[in-house]
């Protein structure tokens, strides 16, 4: 709550803490931590500088608290490996600290290629983000088809009729997730550094008018979007969000028929070995 400082704090393994409250078996510590984040997160004793983020980090997306699960604004499917040269580079930044000690310890050959050339750092998330057209999972792909018969995705109308849509499906989709989908499209339009020669030289922006500034950053933000406009950053993020949340939901309750079943075979097996 420092308004002087910048403050990222992550929490990995999220669903240990921060896991559904009405779940079997949750202790009175994982309650008393999820209400002091949702009292200190929005609302009014929230206070909001601005300045601090949160990052949630966890394979069990779906075993999340519903109410911390609304309230997430930015939501990265983070994959591992999966190209060729994916696959060498892990090798590599595991095996080369053992060539460095020894070297020619590692007794193997390469094949002309340049290690690590193939990765690198992203400067924003439209270097990132996949242009996706389309909704994968398929319950929200058979709406966005409907909704697509009816309006272009040029009108606000299309938007309202998918959300109603969605809504009917998924009686949880709320105005809070309406909410992160608006946020996560402002996070998009406004993840972009400012060029250096700008911060070493007060002249050329700092020592600006505001409106002179204004126009400025207006212009870095546009060429950011890397010929996207609004309507093509909107719609991809709207298919993102949806997609990451029918495919929580869907693991959700995939996950409680699995328990229940396998509640089922131990009861039929307790039976079994009680009749003999």
């Amino acid at each position: 709550q420092d308004p002087n400082k910048l403050i990222f704090a992550p929490i990995d393994d999220a669903e240990n803490n921060l896991q559904e409250r009405t779940a079997q078996g949750v202790s009175a510590g994982v309650k008393e931590v999820i209400g002091v984040f949702l009292r200190y997160t929005e609302g009014a004793y929230a206070i909001n500088h601005g300045n601090a983020s949160i990052g949630l980090f966890t394979n069990l997306p779906e075993m999340l608290d519903k109410a911390i699960l609304s309230r997430i604004q930015g939501r990265f499917k983070i994959d591992g490996s999966r190209t060729i040269p994916d696959f060498l580079d892990q090798d590599y930044i595991w095996w080369h600290n053992l060539d460095k000690m020894s070297p020619n310890f590692v007794n193997m050959e390469n094949q002309d290629y340049k290690w690590l050339s193939k990765q690198k750092l992203a400067k924003n998330l439209n270097e990132i983000l996949q242009n996706k057209d389309k909704p994968t999972e398929e319950r929200v792909l058979k709406i966005f088809e409907q909704t697509e018969k009816k309006y272009q995705d040029t009108e606000h109308q299309f938007y309202a009729e998918l959300y109603k849509g969605i809504q009917e499906k998924f009686p949880f989709f709320s105005s809070r997730d309406i909410r992160n989908i608006q946020k996560a499209v402002s996070m998009r339009l406004t993840d972009f550094d400012l060029p250096e020669d700008w911060l070493e030289n007060p002249e050329l922006f700092i020592r600006k008018d505001y409106q002179t500034k204004f126009t400025m950053l207006q212009d870095v933000m546009k060429q950011n979007m890397k010929g996207l406009d609004f309507k093509d950053i909107r719609k991809q993020e709207v298919i993102r969000y949806l997609d990451n949340m029918a495919i929580i939901a869907d693991t959700d309750f995939k996950r409680k028929v699995d328990n229940r079943i396998k509640e089922m075979h131990i009861r039929l097996e307790a039976e079994k070995q009680f009749n003999k």
